[in-house]
């Protein structure tokens, strides 16, 4: 006998045993079982004799003296589901484009000039956002898309919708220095826009730091913080540490962790602090920030176990990237997120641990080991 094994990967996806899961078992068929009949519903089975009966006069019988059958009622083909209306889709124009095109790009799903064509960048950007949020991925603006773009974003200014880019008053500047400076600093390391010490002091490494992250994110590129880069930024950062804004190596701590995590090889993950800790024998080696699913796709919480590992991971679900994954339940790894590095807690995974400190993720990657204990907690 020859057995054949199915290997089916993912990538943060949903629970096994879909109706696509090849482990679902399938409803038997006996060799005892009936053959199914292929008499028409409602047609009587015939009877034994294929003779026609004889009429009085000694004629054979006619057909029409013969019981008709009713007649069987053709089956009716199952209705194919009907997409739901577009309020927005490719080729069009006009001033929703515009706002579409802008709600997209505060959400780093749309960049460049906003147009108000609907045109293939818009689409791709629509597909790319609709796959996120689990909405079906047809580049088409329906009423569920809208509804949950805009739930996400502002309505844009005019100016912002025609492209009249006009900079807020400075709130920190060139030659400003202080603490403040130092939390702006410390939050472009998070951000992965500024590599040097924090220093306190806004000179020139800061404000090119400053001027990139204002020009991918669509804010008129001055090198100065107003109201609306300060906004931006916060929105994908945390509030930094003392140990961040006085460029000290922080110790990970066996404070505040699960009693699951201080015994073997553990990744102690906690929801409630945004931290993964790696732990050996209760004594805490790395310390990572994590993000997690959203409200539609949570991560999992509970105690499990690494179950395998994949250096070069792509989501077969999602058609994502997913560097460095240790698989701990179905689809949901801890794996590195180029999209948590860019774009911070603005943003959410697939139900996937995200880490955002590549040279740390490549270490932990090479110390876990099939068999680790991977304990998500609030």
């Amino acid at each position: 006998m020859v057995m054949a094994l199915l290997v089916v990967t993912a990538g943060c996806a949903g629970l096994p045993g879909s109706a696509a899961d090849p482990a679902v078992p399938q409803p038997a068929v006996s060799a005892d079982s009936p053959a199914p009949s292929e008499d028409l519903p409602g047609t009587p089975s015939p009877e034994p004799s294929d003779q026609l009966s004889a009429s009085p006069s000694g004629e054979p019988a006619t057909p029409a003296d013969k019981p008709v059958p009713p007649t069987a009622k053709p089956a009716t083909p199952s209705a194919k589901p009907v997409p739901p209306p577009a309020l927005l889709s490719s080729g069009d124009d006009g001033l929703q484009v515009r706002e579409l095109q802008h709600r997209l790009r505060q959400l780093d799903w749309f960049s460049g000039d906003i147009t108000g064509t609907y045109g293939a960048a818009t689409a791709r950007a629509v597909t790319g956002f609709q796959d996120r949020r689990g909405l079906d991925a047809t580049g088409v603006v329906d009423a569920k898309t809208w509804s949950s773009l805009t739930s996400r974003t502002r309505m844009p200014t005019d100016d912002e919708m025609h492209n009249r880019f006009v900079a807020g008053p400075a709130l920190i500047k060139r030659g400003s220095d202080g603490d403040r400076v130092r939390e702006l600093q410390a939050r472009l390391k998070q951000a992965d826009w500024f590599s040097g010490p924090v220093t306190g002091t806004y000179a020139s490494a800061t404000a090119a730091a400053v001027r990139s992250f204002q020009g991918k994110r669509g804010i008129p590129v001055t090198g100065d913080v107003d109201q609306r880069t300060w906004d931006r930024l916060t929105a994908m950062t945390r509030t930094p540490t003392s140990d961040e804004l006085h460029n000290r190596t922080p110790k990970p701590s066996a404070t505040g962790l699960d009693p699951r995590c201080m015994t073997g090889r553990a990744m102690c993950i906690s929801k409630r602090t945004n931290s993964l800790v790696w732990v050996i024998d209760g004594q805490p080696q790395l310390r990572f920030d994590v993000r997690f699913g959203s409200d539609e796709l949570p991560t999992r919480e509970g105690a499990f176990s690494v179950g395998w590992k994949s250096r070069d991971h792509v989501s077969t679900i999602y058609h994502t990237k997913m560097p460095y994954a240790m698989f701990f339940s179905g689809g949901q790894a801890v794996h590195y997120s180029p999209d948590f590095a860019a774009r911070g807690y603005n943003g959410a995974s697939h139900g996937c641990v995200n880490v955002r400190n590549l040279p740390g993720i490549q270490s932990l990657f090479a110390q876990a080991r099939v068999g680790d204990k991977v304990i998500v907690y609030r």
